[in-house]
C-alpha cells in the first residue's frame, strides 16, 4: 500500500494566506512525535523488502526499488541511537525529498497531517551542546503535544553518506 501525499497549487494568494500556518507529516519514533513538511513527502509506504548495502552507516538500512528507482532508505531509530524495535503492521517508509534526492525514512508509524501556525514552532531551543540542533527546525505545540520538527536538508550530517547508495 503506498499514500501519495498532494499539496495544493500555490498561487501568490494563497501562499501569502498560507504564510501563517505550516502542514506538517507527523509520525512516532519510541513513543515521541516527529513532524516533516508536508511539502517534502512524496508517499507513505508499507515495508517492503530492503537490499542491504555493504559497508554503509549503521542508520542506512539499504535500498528500495520505488517504482523502478533506487531509494536509500535511514532507520530513524538507528540515525538518533534509539533502541532497536521490530517492524510491525504500523511500521511505514516516509518516502521525503532531501535537496534533489528522494529517502526512505523508517518510522514506528504515521500519526497525521497536522496544520501549525508559525507563532506554535519554537525555533529556538536551548540544548546542552551534545544535541546535533542543525537537525531540528523546531518544536511544535499542537494540543499539549510537543513535536520534534525536523530539518530534513541538514537531516544527513554529510551528502556522502547516501552517495554510497546511489552509486
Amino acid at each position: 500500500m503506498t499514500i501519495e501525499i498532494r499539496t495544493q497549487g500555490s498561487s501568490s494568494s494563497s501562499l501569502q494566506a498560507a504564510e501563517d500556518v505550516l502542514q506538517f507529516v507527523t509520525f512516532m519514533v519510541a513513543d515521541e512525535m516527529y513532524g516533516v513538511s508536508v511539502h517534502n513527502v512524496q508517499s507513505i509506504n508499507e515495508m517492503v523488502q530492503i537490499t542491504h548495502i555493504p559497508d554503509s552507516d549503521s542508520f542506512i538500512e539499504g535500498v528500495i526499488n520505488l517504482r523502478g528507482n533506487v531509494v536509500p532508505v535511514i532507520s530513524i531509530r538507528k540515525k538518533y541511537n534509539l533502541p532497536d524495535k521490530e517492524y510491525d503492521l504500523f511500521t511505514v517508509i516516509i518516502i521525503v525529498e532531501i535537496g534533489e534526492r528522494l529517502v526512505g525514512l523508517i518510522v514506528d508509524s504515521v500519526s497525521d497531517v497536522i496544520s501549525l501556525p508559525v507563532s506554535g514552532i519554537q525555533k529556538e531551543i536551548q540544548f546542552s551542546s551534545a544535541v546535533n540542533k542543525s537537525a531540528i527546525e523546531g518544536i511544535g505545540n499542537l494540543n499539549n503535544q510537543l513535536i520534534i520538527l525536523l530539518n530534513l536538508e541538514n537531516f544527513i550530517d554529510n551528502e556522502n553518506e547516501l552517495d554510497e547508495c546511489y552509486d
